[in-house]
């Protein structure tokens, strides 16, 4: 990764962390306001969804590797995947939940923080899920019933699902699981020791201090739009123009605008269609979870794939 990209993505660290502040001092302290559902999902639609919309640019890349000259093979394997976790979360929503959970923890952890680790040990994928694990395990740490509402909404009915979140809850797993967090960005701090590398405990604390202050769903929403698809956002755009990151963010735009629009737009399809069967809440939450999760797995399989076979 080029130095200047690292440059980038320490001071958005920075501007985040102090974001964050401010943003939780104004609606937590002062004025308690209340942000609706529908523009957490319009966030997430607007800046959230587009650090994958050049996912068919990979894709395209990954066909060259394998020899592959029709670009059709990559969308109809890209749809198919999305469908068929869709279909998976209506059949088995707990089992679902919980592996979508696990790989997202890994891919937060890793994309987060590969700018600053140049190590592909297995030691250090662990501690990427470790810290990943972070954005899982703070919700249910300071709002554990709100976090469960979220669950219920999302078609999790498995008694023997609560029963374990419960047990979790009681006997402090949660809490040691945020240590075991903690310790894991100690280590990375560490490891190769610089100086610079402290900004991942400003990450760290800045999705604490979202989730002690907001609810769970804000606290995401701010989380996943202006820290972790932004930065990676502008990996994309430095990657289109080296030289300008103004004109690579000009031709980022350009290109993840198409598909930003199209998942936008089946977005609210869906949205209408749910809505006959649930209220208004329910229906966003099913669309941005449930949704996020169908994108989640081939977005992540086409970033290990390409990274595979690259080398």
């Amino acid at each position: 990764m080029s130095n200047k990209l690292k440059k980038i993505n320490l001071n958005h660290s920075f501007v985040f962390f102090f974001f964050v502040n401010i943003l939780s001092v104004l609606l937590f302290k002062f004025y308690n306001l209340n942000i609706s559902s529908i523009l957490c999902l319009l966030l997430i639609l607007i800046i959230g969804i587009s650090h994958g919309s050049l996912d068919h640019i990979k894709g395209k890349k990954l066909l060259r590797l394998f020899n592959i000259k029709s670009n059709y093979i990559f969308y109809v394997a890209y749809i198919l995947i999305s469908a068929a976790v869709i279909v998976t979360w209506m059949i088995l929503p707990s089992m679902t939940l919980i592996l979508f959970l696990i790989i997202a923890s890994y891919h937060f952890g890793k994309e987060d923080t590969q700018f600053l680790i140049n190590d592909r040990s297995y030691f250090t994928q662990i501690l990427y899920f470790l810290k990943g694990f972070l954005i899982i395990l703070a919700p249910l740490y300071f709002h554990f019933e709100e976090t469960i509402v979220i669950f219920k909404l999302l078609l999790i009915d498995n008694e023997v699902f609560y029963s374990s979140l419960n047990f979790i809850e009681s006997n402090k797993v949660i809490q040691i699981g945020i240590i075991c967090s903690t310790l894991s960005s100690i280590f990375l701090f560490l490891k190769n020791f610089e100086l610079k590398k402290f900004v991942i405990f400003l990450d760290y604390f800045s999705i604490l201090i979202l989730n002690y202050c907001l609810s769970p769903l804000i606290a995401f929403t701010v989380y996943f739009c202006f820290l972790h698809s932004i930065r990676h956002s502008i990996s994309l755009a430095v990657g289109l123009d080296t030289n300008s990151l103004v004109n690579g963010c000009r031709l980022f735009f350009k290109k993840a605008l198409p598909l930003t629009i199209l998942t936008a737009v089946f977005s609210f399809v869906a949205l209408y269609l749910l809505s006959y069967s649930n209220n208004l809440d329910g229906a966003i939450l099913k669309i941005i979870f449930i949704g996020l999760a169908s994108l989640t797995f081939p977005h992540i399989l086409l970033e290990y794939f390409l990274e595979k076979y690259e080398k």
